[in-house]
C-alpha cells in the first residue's frame, strides 16, 4: 500500500486488514482448541490469557508511542509478532505449552488497536462523529473473517486455522508499515492521565461491559455447533451481529449529534442485557438469536464508539495513546478476563444459561455506571 494515499484510506485499510485476522480468532479458536482435545475450563482459561496480557500491556506500549513518537514501529511489531505466533501454533501441545504461547501473543501484539484508535481520532480534527466511516471497515473485515472461516470450517477441519491466520496478519503488517510516522510529544508536568471520578466511571462501565461479553467470545461458537448448527449458520451469525455495527459506525455523525455520550453507553449495556438473556435460553431458534445478534450493533457498535470518544474528551492531546490503551487495559484487558473466567466456571458449573445469565447480569452492573456519567458532562 502506498505511503502517499491520503491518511483516512491507510487507517481504513489496517482496521480491515487488522480485524480480519482478530474475526478467526475470536470466532473461531475455541474451535480449534476443542479440536486439540482441550476441555471447555482449558478453553476459557486460555481464552481469559489475551485479557489479562491486556490489563497491563497495551497501557506500556501506550507510554512507550508516546514517549518515543514510535507509533507506526510498535504497530508493525505487534502484526509481525501475530504471524511468528500463530506459526508456532501447530508445533506446541498441552495446554501449559500452548498457554505461554498465547500469552505471548497477547503481549507483544497488544499496543496496534489502541494506538491506531488515538491516530485515527488525532486525525479528525474534533469531528469525532467522522471516527465511524474510518473504523467500520474493521467490521467489515471482521464480517470476512467469520462468514469466510464458517464457510471453510464446513470443508475443512479446525486444525488448519493457524495458516490462515499468518497470511492474514502478514497482510495486517503491509498495511501497517504504510501508516504514517508520528513525532515525540513532548508532555507537559500537568499532561499526565488522572483517574477522575468521571474515568473512573467510564472504566468501570467498560469493564462490565467487555465481561459481559465473556461467555460470548469464548463459548458462542462451541455453543452453536452443539446446538445443531452448521458451519455456515454460525459464520452467518457472527456476520449479521457485524453487519448490524456496521450500520451504527456509519450513522455515528447522526448519533453523536442527537444523544449524549452517557445515553449511548447506558443505551448499549441494556441492549447487552437482553441479548445475552435471550442467547442463553433459547440457542436453537434463530427467531431469538438473528434479534440478539442484530443487539452487536449497540452491546459492542456504539458502546464502543462513545466509549472511544469519551476516552478523547477525557485526556489531554499530549497523552491520548496512553488514554486510549489504559481504556483498553482496565476495560477490554481486565473485564475480558474476568468475563473469561467466569463463563468457564459457570459453563462447567451449570452449563451454557447459567454463563449467559451472569453475563447480563454484568451488563446490568455496568450500566449503573453508566447512569453516572450524565453528571460528568458526557
Amino acid at each position: 500500500m502506498s505511503p502517499h494515499l491520503p491518511l483516512a484510506p491507510r487507517l481504513a485499510s489496517f482496521f480491515f486488514a487488522y480485524f480480519a485476522y482478530a474475526g478467526i480468532v475470536m470466532a473461531y479458536l475455541p474451535l480449534y482448541l476443542a479440536a486439540r482435545g482441550l476441555s471447555g475450563g482449558e478453553i476459557a482459561f486460555l481464552v481469559a490469557l489475551p485479557y489479562i496480557a491486556r490489563t497491563f500491556a497495551p497501557a506500556a506500549w501506550g507510554w512507550a508511542a508516546d514517549a518515543t513518537g514510535a507509533r507506526r514501529g510498535i504497530i508493525a511489531f505487534s502484526c509481525a509478532a501475530a504471524a511468528a505466533c500463530f506459526a508456532a501454533m501447530p508445533f506446541v501441545a498441552g495446554v501449559a505449552a500452548i498457554g505461554w504461547l498465547v500469552a505471548g501473543l497477547a503481549l507483544l501484539s497488544a499496543g496496534a488497536v489502541p494506538i491506531v484508535e488515538a491516530l485515527t481520532l488525532a486525525s479528525l480534527a474534533g469531528q469525532i462523529g467522522r471516527y465511524g466511516p474510518i473504523r467500520v471497515w474493521g467490521s467489515v473485515g471482521f464480517i470476512f473473517a467469520t462468514f469466510g472461516g464458517g464457510v471453510w470450517l464446513d470443508h475443512w477441519p479446525p486444525t488448519t486455522l493457524p495458516p490462515l491466520l499468518v497470511a492474514l496478519s502478514l497482510v495486517a503488517l503491509v498495511v501497517a508499515l504504510a501508516l504514517p510516522a508520528t513525532p515525540r510529544r513532548v508532555s507537559r508536568g500537568g499532561d499526565t492521565p488522572r483517574i477522575s471520578a468521571g474515568v473512573g466511571a467510564l472504566l468501570a462501565a467498560g469493564f462490565c461491559m467487555s465481561a459481559s461479553h465473556g461467555t460470548l467470545y469464548t463459548f458462542f461458537s462451541l455453543y452453536l455447533e452443539r446446538a445443531g448448527h452448521s458451519g455456515a449458520v454460525i459464520g452467518s451469525l457472527w456476520t449479521l451481529g457485524v453487519l448490524a455495527e456496521i450500520v451504527v459506525f456509519l450513522a455515528l455523525p447522526v448519533l453523536f449529534r442527537r444523544h449524549s455520550l452517557s445515553s449511548i453507553l447506558l443505551a448499549s449495556l441494556a441492549c447487552a442485557f437482553v441479548r445475552f438473556l435471550a442467547i442463553g435460553w433459547l440457542p436453537a431458534s434463530l427467531w431469538v438469536l438473528v434479534p440478539a445478534q442484530l443487539l452487536h450493533a449497540a452491546t459492542f457498535g456504539s458502546f464502543h464508539a462513545a466509549s472511544v470518544a469519551a476516552v478523547h474528551r477525557l485526556f489531554p492531546e499530549s497523552v491520548q495513546a496512553r488514554g486510549q490503551t489504559l481504556f483498553s487495559s482496565l476495560a477490554y484487558g481486565a473485564g475480558g478476563a474476568a468475563g473469561a473466567l467466569i463463563a468457564g466456571w459457570a459453563w462447567e458449573a451449570s452449563g451454557p444459561s447459567l454463563a449467559f445469565s451472569a453475563s447480563a447480569v454484568a451488563a446490568l452492573v455496568g450500566a449503573c455506571f453508566a447512569w453516572r456519567l450524565r453528571r460528568f458532562g458526557l
